[in-house]
């Protein structure tokens, strides 16, 4: 087996100059086949709010379900580098609250946590505590209401803005960064201007690494996004499967001998 993934060795990575692979996983299935592929980094990720839950955004999720999550997939990841997200309202309240739900999430298999934005003084206060931190800038998700959908950020004069989260958000420590939903120029100046690596969603080629959904790039629904290439067909293979297997249970052929005892 290939060395044990680290967030040291995340960080490390940049000065190598190595594409970090990233991928989402919510449960002990997607947990085993991401860690199987060779992902680098496995994200529990608050987007199971939307893909496994049914919610219209991540905002619902709660700091039990991030809890339940990072336990099933904790149990699936051997290799990878386990990454829990911090859901909305578990760390904007205080620096105290925040450390305290990122224990919890450590404690519940997370090897490292996430959290969106420029709340550089918690950012700090969980990396002094020993839990390493891989900040969040650009399209965050959490912010949704604030930026009235789901949109592409930093363009224009807003860029500077965004430039200068990154650099603050670096200087706070984390051991990587996810930029999401900005322009490619915009990007690759942050990727130059910081120490961490730059992890990208719908941000262009030039970040140090890249993170997809696992649903998304895996073609689980119809749901079609201009960031994401399907890199396979799985839920048409499901639905295939499973009306394979209810005709022949339909029809008689299914189960014959060789499946009895």
């Amino acid at each position: 087996m290939a060395d044990k993934i680290t967030a040291p060795s995340i960080y490390a990575m940049k000065r190598r100059a190595e594409k970090v692979v990233c991928v989402t996983a919510y449960d002990l299935t997607s947990a085993r086949i991401a860690d199987a592929s060779g992902a680098d980094l496995v994200l529990v990720g608050d987007s199971l709010g939307n893909v496994i839950l049914g919610y219209d955004s991540t905002i619902p999720v709660t700091m039990e379900e991030m809890v339940h999550h990072t336990r099933a997939v904790r149990r699936g990841v051997s290799r990878a580098l386990l990454v829990s997200d911090m859901p909305f309202g578990s760390y904007q309240a205080s620096v105290a609250e925040a450390v305290s739900n990122a224990v919890a999430l450590v404690k519940a298999g997370a090897e490292a946590v996430k959290l969106e934005g420029t709340y550089t003084e918690a950012i700090e206060a969980i990396v002094n505590a020993g839990i390493p931190v891989m900040g969040h800038v650009g399209m965050t998700p959490q912010s949704v209401n604030q930026f009235g959908g789901f949109r592409v950020q930093g363009k224009g004069t807003q860029g500077e803005e965004i430039f200068e989260d990154a650099k603050q958000v670096d200087a706070s420590g984390v051991f990587s960064m996810v930029l999401e939903l900005i322009p490619a120029t915009l990007a690759q100046k942050i990727t130059d201007a910081v120490d961490c690596p730059t992890i990208g969603i719908g941000a262009g080629p030039h970040c140090d690494g890249q993170i997809q959904v696992y649903n998304d790039i895996l073609g689980f629904d119809d749901t079609r996004l201009k960031h994401v290439k399907r890199f396979a067909e799985v839920g048409s293979a499901c639905r295939d499967g499973l009306k394979q297997y209810a005709d022949e249970v339909r029809n008689g052929e299914f189960p014959k001998e060789e499946h009895s005892f």
